[in-house]
């Protein structure tokens, strides 16, 4: 595992660069995921212009004038908080600080935030100053959907992780009223919560900006999916603890690394590690690699997380150190198994997204591909269970089986409402 670049650079570089202990694995995927789907976004959106089913909005702009005082105040500030924490991270001892605790602390660089924030000043006032001029004018622009591109990521990010943290908060609600303060840590985040908060936000963006958001459903149904597919490799890089339950079929070494096991094996390791397992469940199943799939290999089966970043599990041998922890028995590398599913229902909605002619259609899809997905990895993933009309069930469990009904809804709606409208058609 890689907990930050630090040790991605010292392992397979052998550079040790401190100030990279603070680039986060699990945020540098997901920071790539939306770069990534921020390109494959524009392209739907423009490919959607062109067919003639978004267009643009006119809106009036006022050119030619300085920058004001309160415009340069909002450049210095936003790089004077740049460059205090995160040029300041460049100076700061990464083995001695801990990347979150720094990031919500009041550490940083006085002379780099300073200087930082001056550069963005003189940037905005020399941008707006060569497009000064004598008389400021007011002109009308179209703006396409596509242009909009960067908002609607800013959007998605802000409210994807303020309902990310939200919902994990709700999930893991006894360990948050004892420790309250964990609500400014960027570890736990729920997909579902950031999915559903995201979504109400960008819903009021298209509402506001005219963007038909039923053909905007469609755009972001790839999308989405693309972009749980590679978040989830964050997620399995660092080791983050979106793993699944235990696989008794195989063993671990005292160094790191699995091997097959026997019945007894895991019932060893539960006494053997009796401390671990007084705080952590037992929940596992027996599940050897099938003779047809001798092939693959073992780790597709069960891995033991060595080196995650929540530094879950025991000592490694010979390991010193953070970061020097691995399970004691391997579980189901579920977040592998979503990276290969994500990506392959992204492959899926992208090959079919232009074969249907009803908007929202292929949204529709891909409520219930996502739903039947998550809805089944959670039978053997580690999750907090809540009481449910009497059901023991998982927060994620209960949305994604709203999901899959909400998506064959809304196809039957859909598909009912079109050949109403083509039998009125054919009528008239």
């Amino acid at each position: 595992m890689y907990p930050n670049l630090y040790y991605v650079f010292k392992d397979f570089f052998g550079i040790e660069w401190n100030f990279l202990h603070f680039v986060n694995s699990f945020g540098f995927f997901v920071a790539l995921a939306f770069i990534i789907c921020s390109v494959v976004l524009a392209r739907e959106l423009r490919r959607k212009g062109k067919e003639g089913l978004l267009g643009p909005v006119e809106e009036k702009v006022e050119v030619g004038k300085p920058a004001t005082p309160g415009e340069l105040v909002v450049n210095f500030i936003l790089g004077f908080v740049l460059g205090y924490k995160i040029i300041g991270l460049f100076f700061a001892n990464g083995n001695a600080v801990n990347p979150q605790e720094y990031i919500f602390s009041s550490q940083g660089n006085w002379l780099a935030g300073i200087a930082l924030g001056l550069l963005f000043v003189f940037v905005k006032w020399r941008e707006k100053n060569k497009q000064k001029l004598a008389q400021p004018e007011t002109r009308t622009i179209r703006v396409w959907p596509h242009d909009r591109v960067g908002e609607i990521t800013m959007i998605a990010i802000i409210f994807g992780l303020l309902g990310a943290k939200l919902f994990d908060t709700f999930e893991n609600w006894d360990s948050f009223i004892k420790d309250p303060a964990s609500i400014f840590s960027m570890s736990g985040l729920t997909f579902y919560g950031g999915l559903i908060c995201a979504g109400i936000a960008l819903w009021w963006y298209t509402r506001k900006h005219q963007i038909n958001f039923r053909h905007f459903l469609d755009v972001m149904a790839p999308v989405m999916m693309l972009a749980y597919g590679l978040g989830r490799i964050g997620c399995q890089v660092s080791g983050d603890g979106d793993w699944g339950i235990y696989n008794a079929a195989f063993k671990t070494t005292a160094a790191g690394g699995i091997a097959p096991a026997s019945v007894n094996d895991f019932q060893a390791a539960v006494t053997q590690h009796a401390d671990f397992f007084a705080r952590n469940s037992t929940h596992h199943a027996f599940f050897p690699k099938p003779g047809f799939l001798s092939f693959l290999p073992d780790w597709l089966f069960a891995y033991d997380f060595p080196h995650n970043v929540n530094e879950t599990g025991v000592a490694l041998s010979g390991c010193v150190g953070k970061y020097c922890n691995h399970l004691p028995v391997p579980v189901f590398p579920t977040s592998l198994y979503e990276i290969i599913m994500g990506l392959l229902l992204f492959g899926l909605l992208w090959a079919i997204r232009k074969r249907f002619k009803t908007p929202g259609m292929l949204f529709g899809i891909y409520l219930v591909l996502n739903g039947v997905e998550r809805f089944f990895i959670e039978k053997i993933r580690v999750n907090v269970k809540m009481d449910f009309l009497g059901m023991q069930i998982t927060q994620a469990e209960l949305i994604s089986f709203l999901m899959i009904i909400g998506g064959i809804a809304m196809m039957v709606l859909l598909k009912r409402n079109d050949t109403g409208r083509n039998s009125s058609l054919k009528t008239s």
